[in-house]
């Protein structure tokens, strides 16, 4: 077994405790057996696959910031906020499915989808959300930072649903209005609904834990230097402050200084697999063009269809009507899920000409330079202290 299997297993052993610490409540609560069982085969069901990445950084954060392995109580800890955060996934992926009307998730039928569950599913993604509470309140209610760990876990899924609701009115999958599309409504819904929840939760928690004290005022942090400006994507220079212009006051605001635009750099850079990957090397068939996806490629493209070269440096020999003529073509076939007799659909390949007609890749590139270079940038200018924030933190994602 790798040592990678090894983590994994352990950190699903945890699960195994925390699951019958639910059941068990559940029952004493004097449930019948048959709602004991469902809620058990909704825990079972939701909560323990995928890849739990976010569950396990908090282990392997709390243990980097110790300088050492965790104690036995130490790593349960650690897993029981792993976990929490894995609860909060499952809550947001069942309400999701149903949302998007999805039929598979991780490989099997949605939740909604299973005989006799229907929008029963609703209610189960509310007793997902309430475990977490549960599980703070009997693990860390006497611990000093027990309200800034309900407070970060609040704070955060009030964040991700802000994004959600973003991107439902901006994409759904039914109605294409590539009027409503930019860099910027993207950099917003990647950031609330993805890179809090799954990159800055898992270190806070870890960093409570650990004994690094929350700030007074709420951690801010800056996203300078990590967009797609025009300055920046012609190589230029940008009027907004530099990575290291105004150094975080806290560590928590540290974090978030490189976690958030770390969040939106992975995102963009699986947007950009999803169009340019085989589906042997991405493990699946690319589908964000046919589902209307508010993804950093077409709202890339559709910055390099505009005729003014300070915004679209990529393509100053290409004409203005020819710019016109790309616009329309993405407006007429973006989002359209027909195929042909053979079975090819016409309109993700037309969109894919034009992605490589306009350079996406050239501009992937200008961006994935720029963003990794402010990202360690901003990693090396972390101090680390014993029993504090350090670099590997960060390093390890």
């Amino acid at each position: 077994m790798t040592d990678k299997a090894a983590r994994r297993a352990k950190f699903e052993q945890a699960f195994q405790t925390i699951q019958d610490e639910l059941i068990d409540y559940i029952r004493g609560e004097g449930m019948p057996e048959e709602a004991v069982e469902w809620y058990k085969a909704n825990l079972e069901y939701n909560v323990p696959g995928g890849k739990l990445n976010r569950g396990m950084s908090v282990v392997d954060t709390a243990e980097i910031i110790k300088g050492s392995a965790l104690t036995e109580a130490e790593y349960f800890r650690a897993a029981v906020l792993g976990w929490c955060i894995e609860l909060l996934q499952a809550f947001f992926l069942v309400a999701d499915d149903m949302m998007d009307t999805s039929i598979t998730r991780r490989g099997q039928p949605c939740w909604y989808r299973l005989p006799k569950i229907g929008m029963i599913a609703i209610n189960d993604s509310f007793m997902l959300e309430s475990a977490i509470y549960h599980l703070l309140k009997k693990h860390f209610r006497k611990e000093p930072y027990y309200a800034d760990l309900l407070d970060i876990f609040h704070d955060t899924t009030y964040k991700t649903e802000f994004g959600q609701l973003v991107d439902l009115i901006t994409a759904p999958e039914d109605h294409v209005d590539l009027s409503k599309f930019s860099l910027e409504r993207h950099r917003l819904i990647v950031i609330y609904k993805t890179a809090f929840y799954s990159f800055y939760l898992p270190v806070a928690c870890a960093m409570l834990m650990s004994g690094i004290p929350y700030p007074e005022n709420a951690p801010s942090f800056s996203l300078s230097g990590t967009s797609l400006a025009p300055a920046e994507i012609s190589g230029g220079t940008s009027d907004a402050p530099t990575a290291t212009s105004s150094a975080p006051s806290d560590p928590y605001s540290t974090a978030l200084s490189i976690l958030i635009p770390l969040g939106e750099y992975f995102q963009v850079q699986d947007d950009f697999l999803d169009f340019s990957a085989t589906p042997e090397v991405l493990g699946k068939i690319g589908t964000d063009i046919v589902d209307n996806k508010c993804s950093w490629v077409v709202n890339t493209a559709l910055l390099l269809t505009s005729p003014d070269k300070t915004s679209n440096p990529f393509n100053t020999s290409t004409s203005a009507e020819r710019l016109r003529e790309i616009r329309e073509i993405l407006e007429a076939n973006y989002g359209k899920k027909e195929k042909d007799a053979q079975g090819v659909n016409q309109h993700e390949s037309k969109v894919k000409e034009i992605y490589e007609e306009l350079g996406v890749r050239k501009v992937y590139e200008a961006y994935e330079e720029r963003v990794v270079g402010v990202l360690k940038e901003r990693i090396a200018a972390v101090e680390d202290r014993e029993g504090g924030l350090k670099k590997e933190v960060f390093t390890s994602f």
